[in-house]
């Protein structure tokens, strides 16, 4: 049979491409981390959108005949100070923790991945002015640079999440101009340019997507630094303003009666802990699969 398929293919072997399934199940073979991260993603992102019918208590809602109550069945993860729900308010920060991250790392990425393009594209004084600077943006520690701007801005959800974004853009800027500079060496972008190709055409077709790869890893795991620079945030009282829920504002009330009620400290702490690192597995994971040189065994088709 094999001998009539390449017969009939002019002496050329077929091979089929593997189902989805079977390809999703090598993947959790080789990948048990991979997996393990996504899961612990996907679970973040239930608790983000299903927050309205997950949390058993509304977060807002205090009870002062419950105040720093410990874990119990009625009230899983233990009550603060005002006697609100914890597991609640942990869900809902979810919302917060998941709407910075995803779009301070779109806005920060799009810029950054723009103008690292261009500067590892055309190079000469535009990368020199570009890359003085990132260095001087480079030169503030993120957490003190993200601090600066959020005292200016008001501290709302949008300016929180244009800090961050601020402070994504350099890292995004140094990577995909690494990549470019690579990506314009080779030969089939030489042979496009000189055949006639633009400068916009170039850069669409040949560098953007070469630079797709490092990009990619770079954002999802750029995911995480923006969850733990907006819990470090609410931590030191810059962050969004209470009685909104977030983590980071949960584990500075925390922190005040850590002798009396730990609970409050630990589960939002534990919960800024797993979205961290969930996010970075997930980077660790997509650089594995996605770099030819870290493949090992090769791609999975």
């Amino acid at each position: 049979m094999k001998e009539q398929a390449a017969i009939a293919t002019g002496g050329m072997t077929l091979v089929a491409r593997p189902s989805r399934l079977r390809w999703a199940w090598r993947l959790v073979r080789r990948k048990p981390v991979g997996i393990a991260s996504l899961v612990i993603v996907t679970a973040l992102v239930l608790c983000a959108v299903l927050a309205p019918v997950m949390s058993p208590y509304d977060p807002m809602e205090q009870r002062m005949t419950a105040t720093f109550a410990p874990p119990q069945p009625s009230f899983m993860a233990g009550t603060d100070n005002l006697g609100r729900d914890l597991l609640s308010r942990i869900i809902w920060g979810a919302q917060v923790s998941l709407a910075v991250g995803v779009l301070a790392v779109g806005i920060g990425g799009s810029i950054g991945g723009f103008l690292g393009l261009l500067s590892g594209y055309f190079g000469g004084k535009l990368d020199m002015v570009m890359q003085r600077f990132v260095d001087a943006l480079l030169a503030f520690p993120n957490l003190i640079l993200a601090m600066v701007i959020v005292i200016v801005l008001e501290p709302t959800l949008m300016n929180v999440v244009i800090t961050v974004a601020i402070v994504l853009v350099s890292p995004t800027v140094r990577v995909i101009r690494s990549a470019t500079i690579g990506a314009k060496a080779n030969e089939y972008v030489q042979a496009a340019r000189a055949i006639g190709a633009s400068d916009l055409r170039i850069l669409l077709r040949h560098a953007a997507p070469n630079c797709m790869a490092p990009f990619i890893v770079l954002t999802t795991a750029q995911i995480s630094t923006a969850i733990l620079a907006e819990a470090s945030l609410g931590f030191l009282g810059l962050g969004i303003r209470p009685p909104t829920p977030t983590w980071g504002s949960m584990l500075s009330e925390g922190r005040q009666y850590v002798q009396i009620a730990p609970w409050m400290a630990i589960y939002p702490g534990i919960a800024v802990s797993l979205a961290v690192y969930g996010f970075n597995l997930l980077g660790d994971t997509l650089r594995d699969e996605l770099d030819p040189r870290l493949r090992g065994g090769g791609r999975l088709t």
